[in-house]
């Protein structure tokens, strides 16, 4: 057979076309970045995977342009409970059914309604290309060069030339290996049998997730949809169940009898796994969702983590690709997403191991603290916040001490908001870059600073919300944050300070050959002579 040898240029290269991968193009298309995206299927893959997400991702998904077609497949749920052997409630951590993102804390869908979701936005958009039915054979970076990725479809084999290439495919990456990156073992390792079900049956259920916390027998339940129900048990033999071992795994929620209304749609067994990369960069070429970690499912963080690295990294990436700013403002995506990613991790495993118990002699002793623990007041709803931290200090965060600290590397609030007689959710009044909210006028080098970055500027007296962003910024002791396009709180303007309190940090990582951001002797020595006067 005769091999044809192409070659192109495109701006980025993502390898798989899952949610993360599709995702990330849709995230870099809003910002007028092309992408080819290449998928060895050549359809949605049709049988469910992940089945939860929290506000916080359904707020990227609204920054990706379709939180309205998601909205059409999501179901609410109540949150989280852990049960005994005997179903008894261990303890509860419920979920809002609006959270501080501006939706419900925890959604349900179908992995691949999601997917046809982000597929159909993918085909509107101009700017992303996508090649199903190809094999990713080979990722190269040689110097200061494009990244060439070499791929083969039933046409032959092709070459890409990127400038940057985002390794969106999965556990096996090629694009991991291609880096030189391994993981690290975080010592948790179980084998699940997780079955996917469509009844009409009467099932008793919370409306939220179940964890069956029975070192015996543990197991996962939670309603998807109006008929869609998901098991996964922990058992000790490979052998898939039968139906006389099904009816008996799933009695405690619906009375199975021959011939009723009970569709597998999916049986299968997973190894889950806690792990993550050493490294998620080399040059132009990074690492997100499973391909950089794995988690265990039990906090529902799977595919939230991966699509929370979508958007800490197609920002600084259409940034740097298009207004020419610093290299190592790309650096900032591992050094804040990694710990982050790891927290979410050990949440998990925690989790795992409440349910597991373990099977050693301290197992009992383990369950009785869980008991004890759950009984403090306030722990359930910490919890729940803190499944997605703030991020850690650095050149993007800079976190300090006292008036307006605890605003920075968090994500502020959304509520709706009315402005000019419009309604809306705050992020689709900001667009997708740089915004202050502020209590106070700005002065004239903090406006500077936020037209240096292209920010919109927005008094939050007089965005009809109830007060909420003015209560935000006031029990923050600030008088105005500056927010990333991923809507994380960079820098405030502490309560009475005057000025940003880290501009000499981030200014040098976010200057572009487009703008020019005051350094923060400019805007010291403009301070002075505005109170000298």
């Amino acid at each position: 057979m005769t091999v044809e040898h192409t070659s192109a240029d495109v701006p980025v290269v993502i390898v798989g076309a899952g949610p993360v991968g599709v995702t990330a193009a849709l995230l870099l298309a809003r910002r007028g970045v092309r992408t080819v995206v290449l998928e060895r299927h050549h359809d949605v893959y049709p049988l469910p995977r992940a089945v939860a997400t929290d506000d916080e991702v359904r707020r990227i998904l609204q920054a990706a342009g379709v939180q309205e077609e998601f909205a059409a497949i999501a179901r609410s749920a109540r949150g989280l409970r852990l049960l005994d052997a005997r179903h008894r409630v261990l303890a509860e951590f419920p979920r809002a059914a609006q959270g501080a993102h501006g939706f419900p804390q925890t959604s349900m869908f179908d992995q691949p309604e999601l997917e046809r979701v982000l597929r159909d936005a993918l085909a509107r958009a101009p700017e992303c290309e996508l090649r199903g039915g190809v094999e990713v054979v080979g990722v190269e970076q040689g110097g200061d060069g494009p990244v060439r990725v070499a791929y083969r479809d039933d046409a032959g084999e092709h070459l890409l030339r990127a400038d940057a290439v985002l390794g969106c495919d999965g556990a096996g990456s090629l694009t991991r290996d291609a880096i030189g990156a391994t993981w690290e073992d975080l010592r948790f390792e179980e084998r699940w049998t997780v079955i996917d079900v469509r009844t009409t049956l009467p099932v008793r259920c919370w409306e939220g997730v179940e964890q069956i916390c029975d070192p015996r027998r543990p197991a996962t339940f939670m309603r998807i949809g109006e008929d869609r129900y998901r098991w996964e048990f922990r058992l000790y033999d490979d052998a898939e169940p039968d139906l006389d071992r099904l009816r008996e795994l799933v009695a405690p929620w619906v009375e199975l009898t021959y011939g009723a209304d009970f569709e597998v749609v999916r049986k299968a067994q997973y190894t889950f796994r806690a792990r993550i990369a050493d490294r998620w960069q080399r040059g132009r070429v990074f690492l997100l969702g499973d391909a950089a970690h794995l988690t265990p499912p039990f906090i529902g963080q799977g595919l939230c983590a991966g699509l929370r690295d979508a958007y800490n990294l197609t920002w600084k990436l259409a940034r740097v690709l298009q207004q020419g700013a610093e290299e190592r403002l790309l650096e900032t995506y591992e050094s804040e997403r990694r710990p982050h990613a790891r927290h979410v991790i050990r949440l998990a495993v925690a989790m795992g191991w409440a349910m597991t118990g373990g099977q050693d002699g301290a197992a009992a002793v383990r369950r009785g603290l869980l008991g004890a623990a759950v009984r403090v007041p306030g722990l359930s709803t910490a919890v729940a916040r803190d499944l997605s931290p703030g991020l850690t200090a650095g050149p993007l965060v800079r976190r300090r001490v006292g008036r307006g600290g605890d605003l920075v590397g968090r994500f502020c609030p959304q509520p709706w908001v009315s402005t000019d007689g419009r309604r809306a959710r705050l992020d689709d009044l900001l667009g997708d870059s740089f915004a202050v909210l502020t209590a106070v006028p700005l002065s004239p080098s903090l406006r500077a600073i936020a037209d240096g970055l292209g920010a919109r500027i927005l008094p939050v007296a007089g965005l009809g919300d109830d007060g909420r962003l003015a209560d935000w910024l006031r029990e923050g002791r600030a008088d105005a944050a500056l927010l990333r396009p991923d809507r994380v709180v960079m820098d405030v303007v502490p309560a009475g300070g005057g000025a940003f309190t880290g501009t000499a940090g981030w200014a040098s990582l976010l200057h572009t050959t487009r703008s020019t951001i005051p350094s923060q002797r400019t805007v010291e020595k403009s301070l002075l002579r505005s109170t000298t006067r």
